[in-house]
């Protein structure tokens, strides 16, 4: 049977109570409730090339009245996980009223974070203070999840050399990525009053046909591969 006090969750709230007699020495005290969870935000994943740290929702969009948190799973730091809980606990002292700006921005350089606040990484005192609180608690329970493919080539082995992927198929069982490459078909003529026309179109479809502008000009298509 699974401790359940050594959860993701569990391990989240227990750096939360230490970051919070932080926020009332600054004057910004966190809500006495929170949900903290591991997961992707309501806005999803960022995409093959982006990874969205964390996300902290306002009481007005929880139906209990309560902020939401989420780390992202593609985290697995213990420090770095620290820097980004305490990075979103200012957005719910704040309410996300202020964006990074504003409140958040006072309440983040206070707390020892350097600008730029979407960011907002630690400072070198408040870096040796987040290494101590992972000291405390312990690792942070949490095998990362690879959801880029390219990511998950990227892993080394203990000597350092590269590990090849473990599987060349789905990463998850959610939407398939867009593979579709829109390619650019432009108006070229002369003076004609649409001004060049611009529309992005499949290769599937310019095999029908190049597409025509808004005054009936035929459009310039890339030159075949």
């Amino acid at each position: 049977m699974n401790d359940l006090s050594k959860t993701r969750e569990a391990w989240l709230h227990k750096a939360a109570s230490i970051f919070r007699p932080r926020f009332i020495e600054i004057g910004m005290p966190l809500p006495e409730r929170l949900h903290l969870s591991v997961g992707f935000g309501p806005d999803g994943h960022g995409g093959e090339n982006a990874v969205i740290r964390g996300v902290c929702i306002s009481k007005a969009g929880s139906e209990d009245g309560v902020n939401h948190i989420y780390i992202s799973p593609e985290l697995g730091d213990t420090a770095v996980v620290l820097a980004v809980l305490l990075h979103e606990l200012i957005h719910a002292a704040d309410d996300c009223q202020h964006g990074h700006r504003g409140a958040f921005a006072e309440g983040a350089t206070r707390l020892g974070l350097l600008s730029p606040m979407t960011t907002a990484t630690p400072g070198v005192e408040l870096a040796a203070e987040l290494m101590t609180i992972a000291e405390t608690l312990g690792e942070y329970p949490h095998g990362k999840v690879l959801i880029s493919r390219d990511r998950r080539r990227k892993l080394v082995d203990p000597a350092g050399q590269p590990m090849p992927p473990m599987s060349e198929g789905p990463l998850s069982s959610g939407p398939k990525k867009q593979t579709a490459r829109l390619l650019k078909a432009q108006c070229v003529a002369a003076d004609c009053a649409c001004g060049g026309y611009v529309v992005r179109v499949t290769a599937t479809w310019l095999k029908i046909g190049a597409p025509m502008c808004p005054m009936g000009q035929p459009m310039q298509t890339p030159p075949a591969a």
